[in-house]
């Protein structure tokens, strides 16, 4: 069929108007990743507006590696998103797992209370209450254990592993498998795009923890690295591991924009690195499970 001419001008219109929004989507990431490499001297010379630097410095990245305060909470960040994924994803397909054998005893009461959990929140002071009496305040622990799962997660989960065919696990268990043997043998290994997708989320939601570490954690040397991120960007004059923004600028004669934008860039770096190896199983992950026939 041929396109006629009011068909051709609204796609011109549409890829124009796209391309604008992903100009104005872009500008500010290409913008922050230029400021931190940019040179401090020609940063200073331009007022602080470089789109083209003529010179290009690792001035800001060298210092903020030689900075303990940002090490320590990179580490933390990392620990975070590394353990608290793995134990995550045990949890939330092993109970997706055990909600899917409809020979489980209190399986339809477990799905009663993951649902729940879904529609009710029990809101910050109970969840901080119970922290507390977990005593685990001032504790990493206190960003993982609390989020371990997701009763959101779980219900996708155990979709997609109703949808397994059951004589699976039937031929498992005629060649001596018990459950722990389907589970890790049969299960796990058909998962593999469902925990790809669900892993990404987790690690995510663990790498940009900062609420539940400005509720939970009150030593510094604890938090993660979107908290020191924060004192960097909102409050120049607030303290960043004993040395202000400010002060930290002045130590090596550079700009404090250039190390706030060089943190973002750290800060953003390690989910762009990771999200191309796992974009091939997200789409599929994600929508594994959700239909059925």
């Amino acid at each position: 069929m041929r396109e006629s001419y009011g068909d051709r001008l609204f796609g011109l219109a549409n890829a124009a108007l796209l391309v604008v929004v992903g100009l104005v989507t872009l500008f500010p990431l290409y913008y922050v990743f230029v400021v931190s490499f940019t040179e401090p001297s020609e940063y200073i010379r331009k007022n602080g507006f470089v789109l083209f630097p003529s010179q290009w410095s690792m001035g800001a990245y060298e210092y903020l590696m030689s900075t303990s305060a940002f090490i320590r909470a990179t580490g933390v960040s990392a620990f975070l998103a590394t353990v608290g994924t793995i134990l995550s994803l045990i949890v939330t397909s092993a109970f997706s797992f055990g909600l899917s054998r409809k020979r489980l005893r209190g399986r339809k009461p477990m799905l009663m209370l993951v649902l729940f959990s879904i529609l009710f929140s029990p809101g910050i002071i109970p969840v901080y209450l119970l922290v507390r009496d977990l005593g685990l305040i001032n504790s990493i622990w206190s960003l993982i254990i609390p989020v371990v799962t997701s009763g959101w997660y779980v219900i996708l989960m155990k979709s997609f592993f109703d949808s397994i065919p059951a004589e699976l696990e039937e031929a498992a268990m005629i060649d001596g498998c018990n459950d722990l043997g389907i589970f890790f043998r049969i299960i796990l290994p058909l998962s593999a795009a469902s925990l790809a997708a669900f892993g990404l989320f987790y690690a995510v939601g663990y790498w940009n923890t900062f609420f539940s570490a400005v509720l939970y954690i009150n030593d510094f040397a604890k938090v993660p690295l979107q908290i020191v991120l924060r004192n960097m960007l909102i409050d120049s004059d607030t303290s960043v591991g004993g040395a202000t923004a400010v002060e930290m600028a002045s130590d090596r004669q550079l700009p404090t924009q250039t190390i706030k934008m060089a943190a973002v860039v750290i800060s953003t770096l390690p989910i762009l690195l990771v999200y191309p190896f796992l974009q091939k199983h997200f789409t599929k992950g994600v929508m594994l499970g959700s239909v059925k026939g």
